[in-house]
């Protein structure tokens, strides 16, 4: 499930490949606020399910209700470093390998981004759209939808996120 929120989370800004055109913004210390909501339970591979006891399926789908219900509260907050690096990796997904996805650039310039992706991990398929918008060079915003399904379950994650640059400087970035 984290990459799943990873996939929604992570592409805050850059370039997904060769055609993209990276976003307008200003390196170095970035805050970000992101809100999710996750409904429905995590989607799980038959094979995996098939080795679980009733009391574990059970603690899993309290656990996932429980998430569900925490996405919608408190907004996290969290600091990360833009380079120009992470810039050209984090509409790549990261550039890992391990996951199978297609991406689908529908719009893309300096102040705005339109991705639909597919992807395919471990027999979980998800299919999602992600929309990033450059407000100015300084501040960043975005959505991503994200529909899961494996095995039984099938699951939705919506994502907001604004994100805006605290200063050049990364070394005061809290850990």
């Amino acid at each position: 499930m984290k990459k799943l929120l990873l996939l929604g989370l992570c592409p805050l800004l850059g370039n997904a490949a060769d055609t993209i055109r990276p976003l307008d913004v200003k390196l170095g210390l970035w805050e970000s606020t992101t809100t999710s909501e996750m409904t429905g339970m995590p989607p799980i591979p038959d094979e995996l399910l098939a080795k679980m006891t009733p009391e574990q399926r059970s603690r899993m789908e309290a656990a996932a209700k429980a998430r569900g219900a925490q996405s919608k509260k408190a907004p996290s907050v969290h600091q990360s470093c833009v380079t120009k690096e992470s810039l050209a990796k984090a509409q790549n997904f990261g550039n890992d390998d391990r996951l199978s996805c297609q991406r689908n650039i529908i719009r893309s310039s300096s102040t705005a981004q339109d991705i639909r992706f597919e992807c395919d991990v471990s027999g979980i398929k998800s299919t999602g759209n992600i929309h990033v918008e450059a407000v100015n060079p300084e501040h960043v915003k975005g959505t991503s939808q994200v529909e899961a399904a494996g095995g039984r379950n099938n699951m939705t994650i919506k994502v907001n996120f604004e994100s805006r640059w605290i200063g050049p400087d990364c070394s005061a970035m809290k850990k």
